[in-house]
Order: structure tokens, then C-alpha cells, then sequence
């Protein structure tokens, strides 16, 4: 099991939960890191976990314990918060709901490693936030399904 700090609604801080599938202390020597496709940190097991997404089943314990929901924006690490905020205005916007399972950015764009692919996320991520609703959230989970199956998105 891996957890780690991210930020929740209202920037407040909470232990995320996952199954590890980097080698042990990943960033010792690198520092804080986005992950990439072809990261050589990722184990092989853990290629597998998150290919079928299966290492974010653990935080499924963050929903019940209220500090994420089905759907929303992916949380975040502070440091990228904190970065991110300085070059992408708005990008604190995001804050104003739970994170989430998965999102509107999750099921419609792919690795967001870079700061172009994070702006176009946050854009997904505020749209969102503008159209928040029921239907709006099945249809997100129905995508999430599809994705998963079809091992698409992010």
C-alpha cells in the first residue's frame, strides 16, 4: 500500500491511498516528478495495476472516509499545486469540490505531464465544475468504464 499527501476540497489535506507500483522511494534522487508512460520507476507488477487502473481500488477508503468522490478532479500533490497555481491562472478554481475517482479530464484527455497538458486538464476540470449533476456524473462513470475496458485516457 502507498500513501501520500494530495490536497482535497478547499486545499485541505488528506492520505491518499493506492497500491504502490513504483520502486521504493522514487523520487529520492529526482525530487517531485510527474509519472510518465514509460517511467522507469514503475515496477513491473505495477505496469499491470495501473494499465487496468486497479492501483487507485484503495480509494474507494477515501470516499467512504468523505475526503473524495466518485467524480471530480484527480487531487493533487501541494508541490504541483503550488506550481502549477504560479503559471495557470484559475488553476486554485479546481479546489472548490472533492476530488474525485475519476473525472471529466480522466475520461477525455491522456497524460498531462506537461504544463499545456495540464492546462488543457484544468480546462476539463472547470467545465466540470460549471456542469456539476447527476447525469453528468453517470455519464462521466459510464466513460470511466468504457475507458478502463478499452484501456484509453489517463
Amino acid at each position: 500500500m502507498f500513501k501520500q499527501e494530495r490536497l482535497g476540497q478547499n486545499e485541505q489535506p488528506f492520505t491518499l491511498m493506492k497500491f504502490r507500483t513504483m520502486i521504493d522511494n522514487a523520487e529520492k534522487t529526482t525530487g517531485p516528478k510527474w509519472a510518465s508512460e514509460d517511467d522507469s520507476r514503475i515496477t513491473k507488477v505495477g505496469k499491470i495495476l495501473r494499465k487496468a487502473r486497479l492501483d487507485e481500488l484503495p480509494q474507494f477508503f477515501n470516499v467512504l472516509k468523505g475526503e473524495m468522490s466518485f467524480v471530480g478532479p484527480r487531487p493533487i500533490r501541494k508541490h504541483f499545486a503550488d506550481m502549477l497555481a504560479k503559471e495557470i491562472p484559475y488553476y486554485r478554481l479546481r479546489f472548490t469540490v472533492k476530488p474525485g475517482l475519476t473525472g471529466w479530464a480522466q475520461v477525455k484527455g491522456d497524460y498531462a505531464g506537461s504544463k499545456e497538458g495540464q492546462k488543457e486538464k484544468l480546462e476539463y476540470d472547470l467545465y466540470y465544475i460549471q456542469n456539476q449533476s447527476i447525469l453528468f456524473d453517470l455519464f462521466i462513470i459510464l466513460k470511466t468504464v468504457q475507458t478502463v475496458l478499452f484501456r484509453r485516457g489517463q
